[in-house]
């Protein structure tokens, strides 16, 4: 697949070719009206907040292959102490994979009282061309889900049908997996029609699904990922198979 330095077509990763072999990958993620704040409509946390926001950019840096160098956390509320548990929660997070000493800059809401918790993340990684994880699928790959849709209050720390950030990090170290998207919004349909359509394939859903499909999947709390058929994850849970690309 030709690499452009642009933005991954519904994705929300960008690639920047920065020599002859090597790219930058920048990712973001937001989260609004999540946290404990008066205006705030999914109250939880702000540490979960902070937690789950990092992971969706992060996860997005790790499918396509790319290695975290640098993370920003635009937090539009007062640093304390809605500021400190969100930048503990996205400590831990990053932590959890790995990235402890990863640099880190962070910018805080310190003139205006808010009413609701407002976050942005950005993550910056490098990959080597040959190392990335697009258009690698290939004609007969089974398409898997790991984890299942969740959004609003269905998503919570030690959930165990919700994927995280190191799952997609071992993901990416099995040869025999090739493409991995964290699911969003756009639901698991939305996701593997768009892999299938540039790859030049379609889907061939299986007969009975063990996950809702047109579901949104929220602070992508499941990825699919395309694999050799017959692919044995026996480390991993809970992982679907949903059908074949031809």
């Amino acid at each position: 697949m030709p690499i452009k330095n642009e933005a991954l077509p519904n994705r929300d990763v960008v690639l920047i070719k920065i020599d002859g072999s090597r790219f930058l990958a920048v990712a973001c993620d937001s989260a609004g009206a999540i946290g404990e704040k008066e205006g705030d409509v999914v109250k939880v946390p702000p540490y979960v907040s902070g937690r789950f926001t990092c992971r969706v950019a992060l996860m997005e840096i790790l499918a396509v292959g790319a290695t975290p160098l640098a993370f920003t956390a635009a937090i539009s509320c007062e640093p304390s102490p809605t500021g400190e548990e969100i930048l503990k929660g996205i400590r831990d997070e990053l932590s959890s994979c790995g990235f402890d000493g990863i640099p880190f800059a962070v910018s805080t809401e310190k003139n205006i009282p808010t009413s609701q918790t407002g976050l942005g993340v950005t993550v910056i990684g490098i990959v080597e061309e040959n190392e990335l994880r697009m258009g690698k699928t290939r004609p007969g790959d089974a398409l898997y889900c790991l984890g299942s849709p969740k959004v609003g209050n269905e998503v919570y720390l030690g959930n165990p049908e919700i994927a995280d950030a190191l799952s997609v990090k071992r993901l990416s170290t099995i040869h025999e997996v090739h493409d991995i998207i964290p699911v969003g919004s756009r639901g698991i349909k939305g996701e593997a029609e768009h892999l299938a359509s540039v790859s030049g394939l379609t889907v061939r859903w299986d007969d009975a699904l063990p996950v809702n499909i047109e579901k949104t999947a929220g602070p992508s709390t499941c990825v699919i990922f395309t694999a050799s058929n017959g692919l044995e994850l026996k480390d991993f849970s809970p992982v679907f198979r949903l059908g074949t690309l031809e």
